[in-house]
């Protein structure tokens, strides 16, 4: 059961990683246009203001899913019950953190915001906050659920119920904006749907699994290991926040809503795109945790490293070639002309996002070796250092500028400083891996400095044009990169599963 359970999960999860990114290149542009650029922009800022209240998680989600396997295995029924009464007080000491902390912000808006916000934005920024906080006061005490179901990998249970909360709450949010309510109206929708979501996790937890939760006699020892655990999860909570989600609030205290807005719809384009890689590292992630674990050789783990990293790199490359030669007909027909400068801000994530994410597997690595504190330590200095930037810069050269730190942050981080580490203390053959990465770029380089220029003589002013001419680009695209780019193992990864369907239909 728990085979099919981890591989129905796997499938159901691209189903997730699909549909996420469905609704968000359409229902985003529809949203864009019923909200208007500044209240798309308000409504960005104050959730990326909320959002920081989540590093009051302390890292425990993941310790949560980890820890009760752990204890299910090795310990009794009765030590399962209290450890989930211990993380349950945990979380309400948290919720009530949250609740404290979201009225000093809740009290402060008109403090942070004034330079930037009429009088009636500040009333809306209030209203927002307020229901944010309680969303996420009340969320934080049920979320332990949701760690328990997947500590018993009944992953189709959790599955199903975010494709169900996708795509109902998708189309509720656009019935509601339809009826003329604006970000307001869709947060209280947003809310609704965590809540039910969390309700019920809760009712599967008592009803299907029949756990129950016991506060008595905790495991302090145990306690300890899990805070020690988590610390690092926390630290990288904190990293991943500095890096995306300082800018809309940085902006939004010095410049405008409206630079949050253009800011925002980057981050939204960045996120589908860190998506793409992610779930390819995830189908090939369990091959490479079993040769760390089993001390494969030096040589073993770089190969599966570089041959992973080709795989990223010839799908991240396409969207990257794709996105700077056709990225600004495609932000002004998606976005709007008010989201111009959205596109150089997207094309600097992508650029200095695109060696992170074909190396990191390197992550895992490190997380399977144990040697993860040097690299979260050189990313919290670099995280702080771009925060200071950011608010330095933010007011004369506004979202661009915020994204170019951003940028050159990831640049010392991860190109630089990650890939010395990697060579010299994880020994990872670095030059090798770039020796190939740097093959596979004449295909990517060429189509955008040819079709740079064919564009220049289009007007792709209407989706159609767009499509048809995105079509022609990315079929003599693939079948150049295929031709040129691949080696024999990635040409035969796209082949045999083509055998394989040929095969099957003549038999029948």
């Amino acid at each position: 059961m728990a085979v099919n359970q981890v591989k129905a999960g796997a499938a159901l999860n691209y189903v997730i990683i699909g549909l996420n990114a469905l609704t968000g290149l359409l229902y985003t542009p529809f949203m864009l246009r019923c909200l208007g650029q500044n209240e798309y922009g308000l409504y960005s800022l104050v959730a990326s203001v909320i959002a920081y209240l989540t590093l009051l998680d302390f890292g425990f989600g993941s310790a949560i899913t980890r820890f009760a396997a752990k204890i299910r295995a090795t310990g009794t029924k009765q030590d399962e019950w209290r450890l989930y009464g211990m993380f349950m007080t945990a979380y309400c000491v948290i919720g009530i953190l949250i609740t404290i902390a979201g009225f000093i912000l809740y009290s402060n808006t008109d403090r942070m915001f004034d330079r930037t916000m009429t009088p009636q934005e500040l009333h809306q920024a209030r209203i927002m906050m307020a229901l944010m906080v309680g969303n996420l006061a009340l969320t934080f005490p049920f979320s332990i659920f949701g760690s328990i179901i997947n500590s018993y990998e009944r992953f189709i249970f959790t599955k199903i119920i975010s494709i169900v909360r996708i795509i109902l709450s998708t189309l509720v949010l656009v019935c509601v904006l339809l009826a003329g309510y604006k970000a307001i109206g869709l947060i209280i929708v947003q809310t609704f749907f965590s809540l039910s979501v969390l309700v019920a996790n809760a009712v599967y937890c008592f009803k299907r699994l029949k756990i129950k939760i016991e506060f008595n006699n905790y495991n302090y020892s145990l306690l300890k290991e899990i805070s020690i655990y988590s610390f690092w999860n926390f630290l990288g909570a904190i990293i991943e926040r500095i890096y995306w989600g300082t800018g809309q609030f940085v902006l939004g205290i010095y410049n405008s809503t409206i630079a949050v807005a253009i800011f925002s719809l980057g981050i939204t384009l960045m996120n589908i795109y860190m998506s793409m890689s992610s779930s390819l590292n995830s189908v090939l992630l369990p091959r490479l945790t079993k040769l760390t674990t089993q001390k494969g050789t030096e040589e073993e783990i770089s190969n599966i490293f570089i041959r992973t990293g080709r795989l990223q790199f010839s799908i991240l490359s396409l969207i990257l070639s794709g996105f700077a030669i056709f990225g600004k007909p495609f932000i002004l027909l998606w976005g709007g002309s008010g989201y111009h400068d959205t596109y150089y801000v997207t094309l600097i994530f992508f650029i200095a996002l695109l060696c992170p994410l074909i190396q990191n597997v390197g992550l895992s690595i490190l997380w399977a070796r144990g040697q993860q504190k040097f690299r979260t330590l050189v990313f919290l200095a670099i995280a702080a250092i771009s925060l200071i930037a950011q608010i330095l810069i933010s007011k004369t050269y506004g979202p661009i500028g915020c994204a170019m730190v951003v940028g050159c942050s990831l640049f010392a981080g991860q190109w630089i400083v990650m890939n010395i580490y990697y060579y010299k203390r994880q020994h990872l053959n670095i030059p090798k891996f770039w020796k190939e990465i740097g093959k596979m770029t004449i295909v990517p380089l060429g189509m955008i400095l040819i079709w740079s220029q064919i564009v220049g003589f289009l007007t792709l002013d209407t989706w159609i044009r767009l499509s048809i001419i995105i079509s022609i680009f990315m079929i003599l695209y693939v079948w150049l990169y295929y031709k040129f780019s691949m080696n024999s193992y990635e040409r035969n990864l796209i082949i045999s599963p083509i055998h394989s369907v040929i095969r099957r239909f003549f038999q029948k």
